[in-house]
């Protein structure tokens, strides 16, 4: 069976087409008819132009905050943190978190004027770790995953701890020499 294709129609159809100008004021009485059937309302076409842009603008809106939205979630995706190596190092940093803001409440609750400077010098200790931190954080995006830098990024938030709990373990001693000399105080004035 032969195909028809487009051309073989167009030859084939080539004398039944309608090549007379339509008479003036078509498109009115067009639409006057339409209307008074009641199936449709007379449209100015100027209207009919704005209902065309509406929808446009909605599609062109969508895919601005589509790319935004894309745009905006690939830099996070580039974040170089132990989360983004794996799902136990997602747990470790979570672990390792939780416990630096455990001891940094514990430290703000022993705030004192007596340890201000224990406190003032750790928190500088922490900063710095935090900087450094920063740091790694581009190695491992740049290393690719890198086992050494994996591993300092641990070491960084164990020192982070240790200060803390070292700073904390100081603050108990300064409270207990000072109960123990106002001890020692009210016991000589007895």
């Amino acid at each position: 069976m032969k195909k028809n294709t487009i051309e073989d129609l167009f030859t084939h159809l080539k004398n039944d087409f309608d090549f007379e100008e339509p008479k003036a004021n078509h498109e009115r009485r067009f639409l006057g008819k339409l209307n008074n059937n009641g199936e449709l309302q007379l449209v100015n076409a100027p209207k009919q132009r704005r209902r065309l842009w509406k929808p446009l603008i909605g599609v062109a809106a969508s895919i601005v905050l589509l790319l935004t939205v894309f745009i905006s979630s690939k830099p996070e995706d580039a974040i170089g943190d132990l989360a983004s190596v794996s799902p136990q190092m997602a747990e470790t940093q979570d672990f390792f978190t939780l416990t630096i803001n455990e001891e940094l409440t514990k430290l703000n609750q022993e705030s004192s004027p007596e340890v201000q400077g224990l406190i003032n010098d750790a928190l500088a200790q922490i900063k710095k770790l935090e900087e450094d931190y920063s740091l790694l954080k581009e190695d491992l995006i740049e290393s690719g995953d890198d086992n050494r830098v994996i591993y300092a990024m641990i070491s960084n938030f164990q020192n982070r701890i240790d200060i803390l709990q070292n700073t904390l373990d100081q603050i108990k001693q300064v409270k207990q020499l000072k109960n123990s000399s106002n001890y020692e105080a009210s016991e000589t004035i007895i």
